[in-house]
């Protein structure tokens, strides 16, 4: 599950002034999708040599809480995860700060064959009923771990948008948790009747299933929905801001390039999502699909992280409460769109 390589990082020639030499290795986590595309920008640049970074480590997670146990373990100085495992991080006791987000509304609810008609016809929240009538067995959904972003979208579909309760839910759907390679392998032999995912998987099963249909996705399943976002270890923030400074100044201009030119992004982000094997139209595809989500303003999403931070409380997933205000440090973003 985790993967070293060397990491060299983003757009800052002429930056070195601006940091200083640190000397300093990192540790970072991210996961091999397009919500977290602006890290993988940033790892085809130089952004890290710049700043003085020797040495520094990747690893790769399929989920967003086998992060948090490595957060939570001390491990990673820096990560990119969903605000759902961020939140558990730190109400765990992880030192941990969002700095900049990554994306908004990035989930969609993808149903196959066996399922998708049901919601071309008639109410979608009698969808899954009218399913289990028919075919005489539940509709098996596939989401990410318990607390996760999707599972948490997933839960908000369908109790506050469809307006099913827990034991509708229960009685005519089977959710199984699984990490992202697991999600699309399930998709692809129809183990499944559909998952609650992200990008690349939508594309790549919408370009293999030609029955596959995207029967939801962002403001429609959760509006104003928090999603990818870049964190970092307060102690390196108190020990190199110049360094998360020029990370966050990188992450912006990255952001940029995502929603303006996502042409241009397509090979850095190829290599890490899907393994580096993804045909170059798949990636691109899921870049244009998220453009419009890219969103590195970590202010954006205070409320909509109150809103999820609340319905996890709600669920149980979060059992600790979370303060908000400990878990943004917005003041890098700030003072770099002042400059």
């Amino acid at each position: 599950m985790r993967q070293f390589v060397t990491l060299m990082v983003l757009f800052l020639s002429g930056w070195s002034s601006l940091v200083a030499a640190t000397d300093k290795s990192l540790e970072i986590g991210y996961m091999p999708i397009i919500p977290i595309s602006q890290a993988f920008i940033i790892l085809e640049d130089n952004t890290l040599e710049s700043a003085g970074v020797s040495d520094p480590e990747l690893f790769q997670f399929q989920n967003g809480p086998a992060i948090v146990q490595a957060l939570l373990a001390g491990q990673l100085d820096v990560a990119y995860l969903g605000i759902g495992p961020a939140m558990v991080a730190r109400a765990k006791g992880a030192d941990i700060k969002v700095v900049a987000s990554n994306i908004v509304e990035q989930i969609s609810m993808v149903a196959l064959g066996s399922l998708s008609p049901y919601f071309d016809n008639g109410d979608a929240k009698t969808a899954f009923a009218r399913f289990k009538a028919d075919k005489g067995r539940k509709a098996v959904i596939s989401t990410f771990p318990r607390g996760s972003v999707p599972e948490t979208v997933l839960q908000y579909w369908l109790q506050k948008q469809l307006g099913m309760s827990r034991d509708e839910i229960k009685q005519n759907i089977d959710i199984i948790y699984q990490g992202a390679a697991q999600v699309q392998q399930a998709l692809m032999t129809e183990a499944v009747d559909g998952a609650a995912i992200l990008e690349p998987v939508v594309s790549i099963i919408r370009d293999k299933k030609s029955d596959a249909k995207v029967v939801a996705s962002g403001s429609g399943m959760f509006p104003h929905q928090p999603g990818a976002v870049m964190v970092v270890r307060e102690s390196l923030i108190n020990e190199h801001p110049e360094l998360v400074k020029a990370l966050v100044k990188a992450h912006i201009a990255a952001t940029d390039q995502l929603r303006n030119d996502p042409e241009k992004a397509v090979k850095a982000v190829g290599k890490y999502v899907g393994g580096g094997r993804l045909p170059k139209k798949i990636v691109l595809n899921a870049l244009k699909n998220s453009r419009n989500q890219f969103e590195a303003n970590p202010n954006a999403i205070i409320d909509g992280t109150r809103t999820m931070h609340d319905f996890q409380a709600n669920q149980g997933t979060l059992k600790v409460s979370v303060d908000l205000n400990a878990l943004f440090d917005v003041r890098f973003y700030n003072d770099l769109v002042k400059e």
